[in-house]
């Protein structure tokens, strides 16, 4: 899927969860944000973790604000999938709650309080 300001880009061989990413980028994020959403498996995660962040592991998502109106996020669906169920929820809703953390970060928020509340308030709005 692409338009001016999104794309996704499918390196895995599992199906998209049907997710409204595009509204969800546009609300959170704004219209005029380009945003590349990336989904990948574990190798390419953990080459990614480790890189960026020293950690030699797969992760579930990784966001990477590239300006203040540009970003990547890269989800890694085979892990989302199998880490669903710890928190209580299915795969693609799983996947919507990890697109939404990691939009929060790409809006330049950390860990906390704050972000608590701003990520709840997008989980109700959107039905996550």
């Amino acid at each position: 899927m692409t338009d001016n300001n999104f794309t996704i880009t499918n390196k895995t061989k599992n199906t998209l969860p049907s997710v409204s990413f595009a509204l969800m980028k546009d609300v959170v994020l704004g219209k005029k944000y380009s945003l590349s959403l990336v989904f990948v498996g574990n190798k390419k995660s953990q080459e990614l973790n480790n890189s960026y962040r020293g950690k030699n592991k797969p992760t579930n998502i990784l966001s990477f604000p590239l300006d203040k109106t540009t970003g990547e996020i890269f989800i890694n669906l085979s892990l989302a999938k199998k880490e669903s169920p710890r928190f209580d929820r299915k795969p693609t809703n799983f996947v919507a709650f990890l697109f939404i953390h990691g939009l929060m970060h790409l809006k330049g928020m950390r860990h906390g309080s704050r972000m608590d509340r701003l990520e709840a308030k997008f989980q109700k709005q959107f039905g996550i």
